[in-house]
């Protein structure tokens, strides 16, 4: 799908999806809806959704993590007595290699925040508001994967394509599931194989995502979060005058958490082997107070 979107047609768009709500869409993730999803786990089997953290640079990482190793290392080893290993950690959280959860105060539209927070509480010492400390409880609800590319019949999307609402609705009623209110949904484009099998691109410059018309039916359904292997958006994009149209729509329009550069690719086997698509899912955002997003596993539990 390759279809563009103009200026008017996205406002138009962006107008009708708007929802104001202060927990955002994790309003849908009740109670109630997390205990129904502790019985989508028959196995027990848990599998990471998140990428390894990556220390090297490359074309869609030009500012890596940095690991160093602080405490006890070869060569610098007491003769007796006690010591410890210990290391620390820096990395760019919003980065197109590694696995991340943004925050609704993360997109900034029109000089508003979601939900018409003024941009202003964003300030150098981190966010006043809607920072990744609404979702310092985690995030526990029913997971649901649909694989554009199996539905495709291909190892993968191309870079620029996009994923459109049809084809969503046309994945569930090939695996055999449906998306409904509260659930985390989990789109495949198959980036992460791409880039296991050709090397890493620059995916800022080039990707697939979601069209943005695709939004709709994540409202329809009352989805509480959205994640992809990729970042959710097409590059480049096809919305007139905006550069991350579904990012736009997700987190400022509709306050949906998303969830970035995720790999599906452990996880997917074990769905086609059993032949359901759907399972426990629990994300866990580091307690970053004032943070625009969190590096991120989330864990699958079949």
């Amino acid at each position: 799908m390759t279809a563009t979107t103009g200026a008017a047609e996205f406002r138009e768009l962006y107008r009708r999806l708007r929802r104001d709500r202060p927990d955002g869409a994790l309003a849908e993730l009740t109670p109630r809806r997390v205990a129904a999803a502790a019985r989508e786990v028959r196995s027990g089997l848990r599998v990471s959704l998140a990428a390894p953290v990556e220390t090297r640079p490359g074309p869609d990482n030009p500012e890596p993590a940095v690991h160093r190793m602080t405490g006890a290392v070869a060569g610098r080893l007491p003769a007796e007595g006690l010591d410890f290993a210990r290391d620390r950690v820096a990395m760019n959280v919003h980065g197109d290699a590694d696995s991340h959860l943004d925050a609704l105060c993360h997109v900034v539209y029109d000089g508003t925040l979601y939900g018409g927070v003024d941009a202003d509480t964003l300030t150098t010492d981190g966010a006043r508001a809607l920072s990744v400390d609404l979702v310092r409880d985690g995030i526990v609800g029913r997971g649901v994967l649909l694989d554009i590319p199996r539905l495709r019949g291909v190892p993968w999307l191309e870079p620029g394509d996009q994923v459109g609402a049809g084809e969503l609705a046309e994945a569930e009623a090939v695996q055999g599931v449906r998306v409904g209110p509260g659930d985390l949904l989990f789109v495949r484009v198959g980036h992460r194989l791409r880039r296991a099998e050709h090397g890493p691109w620059d995916a800022a410059a080039a990707r697939a995502g979601l069209h943005p018309g695709a939004m709709e039916f994540l409202a329809e359904r009352r989805v509480a979060v959205l994640g992809s292997d990729g970042n959710n958006d097409t590059a480049p994009s096809r919305t007139e005058g905006v550069a991350f149209p579904v990012h736009v729509l997700a987190v400022h329009a509709m306050g949906l958490h998303l969830l970035d550069y995720l790999q599906f690719e452990d996880l997917v086997p074990h769905c086609a082997r059993e032949g359901r698509w759907s399972f426990l899912c629990v994300v866990a955002p580091l307690r970053l107070p004032h943070a625009t997003g969190s590096p991120v596993n989330p864990i699958a539990v079949l």
